[in-house]
């Protein structure tokens, strides 16, 4: 046998298998059957807003040369998230700070290559989203699991830090959080951003929940620390996963190196994308009603839940997730989801994803599908035996 890369040692991302079984259960279903329906993944049904779609149109039809931009992405939309950095946050970041990616997901190798060496160790609270781990692990570094439970809202504490035998060289924070779906109060993100500043651990703060947030304050790690690699994306609040374009805001430091890395690796960012994003920016008012149609879901959800003995979860401060307790159940999160999956025609996400050591305790549910989906599947969870 030829040889196998190290990319062998990669954990799966379990939610990708669940899409799959639930793809292949909807499409076996006997006509009249009750429908699969999809509680398992975080992507927005609500598409691209209508003045983002506008802007795609008129470029489209205009003629422009929609062909490479440069490496960090355009200067003009890199100036409008200069902008709304300081709208949002009150923090001035020059745009020249600013790197424009494919999407969060491109924008985590590009942060680890920047700021870590293979053999690094770089702490994350559990649960997690499971590309953290898993780009790490093929980049060569080290993940450093610290266990949290509800008590400090599955996220991580200066404490936690102290405890570790060796200061890692790095810190990933997520508020709001995917699968929990809870924040970091400012004073909080404020003193984790101020620790590993001062304690030279770079801080990743992933905050591509950012305007999905349902009644807490949100903070951006840029506040902080200009230490700091804060990561976002269009994708969620944006409701843009398809176009593939998210955003980080650099260390000065970094810049450089960030740029040399993208050019290498992307080229550049895809440009209808990033037209499309620019665009995106200006259509709060549409954008702000989805996020009132997900906080009406977030309700209905937590109370179908504890009506269905559910009653013990994560808070869902922000995001579209709640992070479900199966204790006393009697089978693990696996089984759990498969039978709801089979029998009751419910897609979720089994906890293993999550946390490998106490996933099966957990499932998520993602209340982004139709209002009108997540009711029946509230009512479906009731007549479970």
């Amino acid at each position: 046998m030829l040889k196998i890369g190290a990319g062998r040692h990669v954990p799966p991302f379990r939610v990708m298998e669940v899409i799959a079984r639930a793809n292949a259960q909807a499409a076996a279903l006997p006509p009249g059957a009750p429908r699969v329906l999809r509680l398992e993944v975080g992507q927005p049904g609500t598409g691209l807003p209508a003045g983002a779609k506008a802007a795609v149109a008129a470029a489209l039809q205009g003629g422009e040369a929609l062909g490479y931009t440069e490496a960090l992405g355009r200067p003009e939309l890199r100036r409008r998230l200069a902008a709304h950095i300081q709208e949002w946050y009150g923090v001035a970041v020059p745009p020249g700070r600013i790197a424009v990616t494919f999407g969060a997901s491109g924008a985590f190798p590009l942060a680890y290559l920047a700021a870590f060496d293979p053999g690094d160790e770089i702490a994350l609270a559990a649960p997690y989203y499971p590309p953290y781990v898993n780009i790490a692990v093929a980049l060569g570094l080290k993940p450093v699991v610290l266990p949290c439970g509800i008590e400090t809202g599955f996220q991580p504490t200066v404490a936690m830090l102290e405890a570790l035998p060796r200061r890692p060289e790095g810190l990933i924070i997520a508020s709001p959080a995917n699968p929990t779906g809870s924040m970091l109060a400012p004073e909080s993100l404020a003193e984790l951003a101020r620790y590993c500043h001062t304690n030279r651990i770079r801080l990743i703060s992933d905050e591509i929940y950012h305007g999905l947030t349902y009644g807490k304050p949100q903070a951006s790690a840029a506040q902080f620390s200009g230490s700091a690699i804060v990561i976002n994306s269009f994708s969620k609040y944006f409701s843009m996963t398809g176009w593939r374009v998210g955003w980080m805001v650099l260390p000065e430091e970094l810049v450089p190196v960030v740029e040399r890395l993208a050019a290498n690796f992307f080229i550049s960012p895809s440009c209808i994308s990033q037209v499309a994003a620019e665009a995106a920016l200006d259509c709060r008012e549409e954008l702000d009603a989805n996020r009132r149609n997900y906080e009406t879901a977030r309700k209905v959800m937590a109370e179908g839940l504890r009506a269905a003995g559910f009653t013990v979860f994560s808070p869902p401060d922000g995001a579209f997730y709640i992070y479900v307790d199966l204790q006393g159940r009697g089978e693990d999160s696996a089984a759990f989801c498969a039978r709801l999956l089979e029998d009751h025609n419910i897609a979720t996400t089994p906890g293993y994803d999550f946390d490998a050591a106490r996933g099966g305790q957990y499932l998520r549910m993602s209340y982004c599908a139709k209002l009108a989906d997540i009711e029946e599947a509230m009512q479906r969870l009731c007549r479970m035996k």
